[in-house]
C-alpha cells in the first residue's frame, strides 16, 4: 500500500510574504561569506492553486523551501523508512532535478529528468545517509515555453507501526473569530479530515465559539467529528487536559493534536504530524514550529531545549532566532540542514499519542505556563520522546508584542518553572534557578515594577507551602493575580485617546546596537551599579514634582534594567504599543519587595531537597486521570 507522507502545497492565500516558505524562485550568491539576493523573481500570480504553479519560460524553481523540502533526517532517525518515492508531475517540456543537503547544508545532485507533454515522473530514493542531517529537495526548470507544475508527492510503500486516527483538541478563551477559521479550514481540507476522529473545542470562554454568525455552516460540514465542550476558565492546562481526557475515551484515536486558538494553520502540517506519528519506531510527540502570524515569513521556535543548570527554556540556537525566510531560505541557512532534537514542544501545535498519555498521565494543573515543557520532559523520562519536525508548522500571535513577564501571568512563569524545577531538576538545589529568581525580583524592583514582584512572591510562598496548593486554586490563581494590580498604579495603561502624557525632561533615545549585543554593565561595573542602585532605592525619596509628573520617557526597547533606575519615575510605552505605563519609585514597595525576595528565596534554597522529594511524590495524583476527572466535575 503507497503512503502518503509529505504532499507539495501552494499558499492557501495570495500573500506574497509567504511565498518564501514554499517555493525558492531567486537567485542566490555569495558576497563575504553571506548569500544574497541577486535576482528577485517571486511572483504569488505564479501560483494557481493549492497544488499547481506556473514557471515562467527560461525560469528555474526551487521547491527545496521549509514547507517544500522533505525532511530526510528526521525521517531516517526517529522511523524505519527507508524507501522513498518522489513523483512530480508536470505540463510542458522541462527539467527536474533531485537534491539532497548533508548536516552541514552542503547540496548534492542525486537524480536529474526531462520531461515533455503532460509528464508523471518517480524517482526512488533511499533514507541512508542523513544521520547527521540533511533535506531533499526538487527543483524544475523550465525550457522554451512556460511550464506548469501540477503536483508532488513524497510516498514509501512500507507499513507504518500506527494506523489510528487523531482527536484534535483546540483550547480557546475569548477567540471565536481565531477558532471559527481554524474550523473553516479544517473543513475545507478532507485529505486532513481523513485522518481525524474528533475535533474537540474546549471553550473557556464568555465569547462563545458557537455564538460565531459563520459557526453553523461549518459545523454543519464537520457533522460528527466536531464537539464543543464548555467548561469554567481553567487555563492552556485545563483545556488541553479536558482534550486529552475526551480522547482517551476514543479507541479510533491513536493520537491527540493540541492546538492553540490565536492561530493560522497549514492543514498540510496537521496531515504530516499524524503521519509522522504513525511511522515513529516508538511513540513521539511531534511539535509543530511557530511562525509569527504578523510577520509570516519570521520562525520563532524550533526545536527547544530546556537548560538544567538554570532551568530556563530557550532555542537550541537560540541566537539564530528567528530567523526570517524572506531574506535566507532553506537552501541559503545551513544551520536548518543539521537534524535538531528537542527537549519539549510548544502546545500552540503538538501531537501527542495516546499511549503516552495512559504512561505518563496529563499535564499539571499549571494554569498556563510550563505546563508543556513538564509533559515533555515527563514524558521523554519515560521513553517517550519529542520531535520538532521541520515542514510542521502553523502561524502564532508571537510574544514580540507582549510582556507577559510584568503581568498577571508573572505569577503563573515562576510558580511553574519552579515546580517544574523541583520536579525534574538534576542540578543540586536548582543550580543557578534560585540566583536567577532572586536577580529577576531585584532588576523588577529597580525598574519600579513593583506589581510582578508581588506577584512573584506569592508564587514563592505557595511553592514553599507544598503540591497540594495547585490544584485547588486552578480556577482561583488567575482572578486573584489580576485583582492584586489593582493595588498597583504601574499597571494602569494610560491611552492617548484620554490625555496625551508627555515627560518633564522628554524622551531619552539610545544608540541601536547590533541583536543581541546590549550596552548593560558587566563585571566589576555590574557589581557596583547594582550594590550602588540598591542602596539609592532602600534611602532616596522621589522629587515631588517626579511623583507628580513623569521625570523621562522610554521606548518599550530602551526600557532596561540599568536605565530606568537613574531616574524618580519614567513613562514607558507599552509592548504592544496601545499605550504608556508610568512606574514611579516608591521606598515602602521597594523596602517590603526587597526583604521579601530575599528571604523566600533563602527558605527556598534551604528547604529545596525536602520541597523536590515532596512535589516528585505528589506528581502522580496531581497528573492522573481521576484527579484531571474530578477537577471536570467539580467545575461543572
Amino acid at each position: 500500500m503507497t503512503h502518503v507522507l509529505q504532499k507539495t502545497v501552494l499558499p492557501q492565500e495570495r500573500d506574497p510574504d509567504l511565498l518564501p516558505l514554499y517555493v525558492d524562485p531567486e537567485t542566490w550568491s555569495v558576497i563575504d561569506e553571506e548569500y544574497v539576493r541577486v535576482s528577485n523573481r517571486a511572483h504569488i500570480g505564479n501560483v494557481l492553486d493549492r497544488t499547481r504553479a506556473r514557471i515562467v519560460a527560461g525560469r528555474r524553481v526551487s521547491f527545496g523551501s521549509y514547507f517544500n523540502g522533505f525532511p530526510a533526517s528526521y525521517w531516517q532517525h526517529w522511523t524505519a523508512v527507508r524507501d522513498v518515492q518522489l513523483t512530480v508531475r508536470t505540463s510542458g517540456t522541462a527539467t527536474i532535478l533531485v537534491y539532497r543537503s548533508n548536516g552541514g547544508g552542503v547540496p548534492q545532485r542525486i537524480d536529474v529528468a526531462e520531461v515533455t507533454s503532460n509528464a508523471e515522473t518517480t524517482f526512488n530514493l533511499e533514507l541512508t545517509q542523513y544521520s547527521d542531517g540533511g533535506w531533499m529537495w526538487f527543483d524544475i526548470v523550465a525550457d522554451d515555453d512556460t511550464v506548469v507544475f501540477e503536483g508532488a508527492e513524497w510516498t514509501t510503500e512500507q507499513d507504518p507501526p500506527r494506523s489510528g486516527k487523531a482527536s484534535i483538541g483546540i483550547t480557546t478563551f475569548n477567540k471565536p473569530d481565531y477558532c471559527t477559521e481554524t474550523l473553516r479550514n479544517l473543513a475545507a481540507s478532507p485529505d486532513v479530515l481523513d485522518l481525524i476522529d474528533r475535533v474537540y473545542v474546549v471553550d473557556q470562554g464568555t465569547q462563545r465559539v458557537d455564538a460565531n454568525p459563520e459557526f453553523p455552516s461549518i459545523a454543519a460540514d464537520l457533522g460528527d467529528t466536531l464537539e464543543i465542550i464548555t467548561q469554567p476558565n481553567l487555563g492552556g492546562s485545563g483545556g488541553f487536559a479536558r482534550a486529552m481526557y475526551e480522547t482517551l475515551q476514543r479507541p479510533e484515536s491513536d493520537f491527540v493534536q493540541l492546538l492553540d486558538d490565536d492561530v493560522k494553520i497549514e492543514p498540510e502540517s496537521l496531515r504530516r504530524s499524524v503521519m509522522f506519528g504513525r511511522f515513529a519506531s516508538t511513540p513521539t510527540i511531534v511539535g509543530g514550529h511557530m511562525f509569527d502570524l504578523l510577520d509570516r515569513p519570521k520562525l520563532h521556535a524550533w526545536a527547544e531545549v530546556v537548560d538544567d543548570r538554570a532551568f530556563m527554556w530557550r532555542n537550541l540556537f537560540q541566537e539564530k532566532m528567528p530567523h526570517n525566510f524572506g531574506e535566507t531560505n532553506l537552501r541559503q541557512t545551513p544551520m536548518l540542514h543539521m537534524r535538531m532534537d528537542a527537549d519539549y514542544n510548544g502546545w500552540w501545535m503538538c501531537l501527542i499519542p495516546v499511549e503516552t498519555i495512559r504512561e505518563v498521565g496529563l499535564p499539571l494543573p499549571a494554569f498556563i505556563k510550563w505546563d508543556d515543557a513538564e509533559f515533555c520532559l515527563r514524558a521523554g523520562r519515560a521513553g517517550f520522546p519529542t520531535v520538532s519536525m521541520p515542514g510542521v508548522a502553523l502561524w502564532h500571535v508571537s510574544w514580540l508584542g507582549k510582556d507577559d513577564a510584568i503581568d498577571w501571568q508573572a505569577y503563573f512563569h515562576e510558580r511553574n518553572r519552579l515546580v517544574a524545577a523541583l520536579i525534574h531538576s538534576q542540578s543540586e538545589r536548582g543550580g543557578t534557578l534560585i540566583r536567577h529568581s532572586r536577580r529577576t525580583d531585584i532588576k523588577h524592583l529597580l525598574m519600579m515594577q513593583y506589581y510582578p514582584v508581588a506577584l512573584r512572591a506569592r508564587a514563592l510562598r505557595d511553592v514553599l507551602s507544598g503540591p497540594g496548593h495547585m490544584r485547588p486554586n486552578l480556577a482561583t490563581a488567575m482572578p486573584e493575580a489580576r485583582q492584586l494590580a489593582k493595588h498597583f498604579a504601574e499597571t494602569t495603561v494610560h491611552k492617548d485617546e484620554d490625555q496625551i502624557l508627555r515627560a518633564r525632561k522628554g524622551r531619552q533615545v539610545y544608540k541601536r546596537l547590533k541583536r543581541n549585543v546590549f550596552d548593560s554593565p558587566t563585571g566589576l561595573r555590574l557589581r557596583w551599579f547594582t550594590a550602588s542602585t540598591l542602596v539609592s532605592h532602600w534611602f532616596h525619596r522621589p522629587k515631588p514634582e517626579n511623583v507628580e509628573w513623569p521625570e523621562v520617557e522610554f521606548g518599550k526597547g530602551d526600557a532596561n534594567w540599568w536605565r530606568l533606575p537613574l531616574y524618580d519615575s519614567a513613562l514607558v510605552s507599552a509592548a504592544d504599543g496601545s499605550g504608556k505605563n508610568v512606574y514611579t519609585r516608591d521606598r515602602e514597595l521597594f523596602r517590603r519587595g526587597l526583604v521579601a525576595t530575599l528571604v523566600l528565596h533563602w527558605r527556598l534554597r534551604r528547604r529545596w531537597p525536602q520541597l523536590a522529594t515532596h512535589y516528585r511524590a505528589a506528581l502522580q495524583d496531581l497528573t492522573s486521570v481521576d484527579s484531571w476527572r474530578r477537577t471536570f466535575e467539580e467545575a461543572g
